[in-house]
């Protein structure tokens, strides 16, 4: 069970569409770089710069972007058990999480129930970054006939390096986290079923929460050892981080074109 930090925060999040850019800070948002609508291989020539620069592959049936998001291993001469580490692939299924109901401050008739998202717990990973990566996107009904689409919570904090923070853990000892979250500065974003997303090194972040009426299965890459804390670290809190997710949990940020991908982190 993870420990529980001392202090409680106390903020209300409005969450972002999820872009390279306004996630730079925290990892790598992996975005298509081609229109929905595009299904015939062009010219890498005919395109916009782009970093990475497409080069046809497949026989000219596709479009090759390398490298996008980086799969980085810091164990080596890092952790202090110096167990060597090898990389993972894994499946998460994950189901929709249960909002929270607010009532509506007036009773007029345009106004309706917002629900919430509460985090918890945060993790981060110290030694490697972490990509989620949705599948089985086609069996989720088409968003062209106005039908919904898979949408995934992400919230991430940055790293305090260097600091300490007071937390209890299950047994009502007093323990001391290395490195926690800074909580003056956590985000969230909405990230859409044609999106991964990699977090990076050190980064705080939530465990998935997937909104709507549908699981989404993720291929889950990094690096592990198999040493629980040097694999994985979690602190917890009360109430006090709280997603607003707007009327009945269906927030619908605007498109900002289709991006690429974000500085390695």
């Amino acid at each position: 069970m993870a420990p529980t930090l001392s202090a409680n925060p106390t903020v209300t999040l409005t969450p972002e569409p999820l872009t390279p850019e306004n996630f730079a800070r925290f990892g790598t948002a992996v975005v298509s770089p081609l229109p929905r609508q595009l299904n015939i291989a062009p010219q890498p020539s005919s395109l916009p710069p782009r970093n990475p620069t497409p080069v046809l592959a497949n026989q000219n049936s596709a479009l090759k972007y390398s490298p996008i998001s980086p799969l980085l291993d810091r164990y080596t001469n890092a952790c202090p058990s110096g167990q060597p580490s090898e990389a993972r692939m894994t499946m998460f299924c994950c189901f929709p999480r249960k909002l929270r109901k607010l009532r509506a401050v007036s009773t007029g008739p345009q106004l309706s129930d917002t629900e919430v998202f509460d985090v918890r717990i945060l993790e981060r990973h110290p030694f490697t970054n972490q990509t989620f990566i949705p599948v089985d996107l086609s069996a989720h009904r088409k968003v062209g006939d106005g039908e919904e689409e898979p949408l995934f919570l992400v919230v991430v904090a940055p790293t305090l390096k260097g600091r300490t923070a007071t937390a209890m853990n299950e047994a009502g000892e007093t323990v001391t986290i290395r490195n926690p979250p800074d909580l003056d500065n956590v985000k969230a974003f909405i990230a859409r079923g044609g999106q991964a997303v990699t977090y990076g090194v050190g980064t705080w972040h939530a465990p998935m929460v997937v909104l709507g009426r549908r699981r989404v299965d993720f291929v889950v890459v990094q690096f592990v050892n198999g040493i629980g804390d040097e694999d994985c670290q979690e602190a917890a809190f009360g109430e006090g981080i709280v997603v607003d997710l707007g009327r009945k949990g269906q927030l619908s940020p605007a498109e900002k074109g289709a991006g690429l991908w974000s500085a390695k982190l």
